[in-house]
């Protein structure tokens, strides 16, 4: 089973005032949210197939050897760190969207073969390939409606 639960930090249950929305459709204009950062996080597509899970995650910038790939615990965590090289104070910079730091996401999989995970970086996208122990069937029956 892979499971992903995904997180909203605005999920519209809460009840906003005026002035809270107005500053909310102010930083969230696309002049300050123009291209998606890791402080939300790396995008991955998951796949399943009838033998294998596969993430593909974007890693943009990111060098191989600042990738960390752990599984423990059914937790496939995978953890990245993109550094800042600038080293001229005087650029002149007037927006910097592109971030730098250190980003991580974990996911639950269970009834792998942890022993046969395989990783491959290739132009910023990270492969990662678990093979199946078995088929699950799960006990499946049909309910009836009085």
């Amino acid at each position: 089973m892979f499971d992903l639960v995904p997180f909203r930090k605005n999920n519209g249950l809460r009840r906003r005032d005026s002035f809270e929305g107005m500053l909310d459709s102010f930083f969230n204009d696309d002049f300050f949210n123009g291209f998606p950062t890791f402080s939300k996080g790396f995008n991955v597509d998951l796949r399943e197939t009838d033998s294998q899970y596969i993430i593909e995650a974007d890693l943009p910038g990111v060098n191989k050897d600042s990738l960390n790939i752990y599984y423990e615990n059914n937790y496939l965590t995978i953890s990245a760190k993109r550094e800042d090289v600038l080293e001229d104070n005087s650029s002149g910079f007037i927006r910097r969207e592109r971030s730098y730091g250190e980003f991580s996401r974990a996911f639950y999989v269970d009834n792998i073969d942890e022993n046969s995970i395989d990783a491959s970086f290739n132009n910023g996208v990270l492969n990662i390939t678990m093979n199946k122990l078995s088929k699950v069937n799960p006990n499946r029956r049909s309910i009836d409606i009085h």
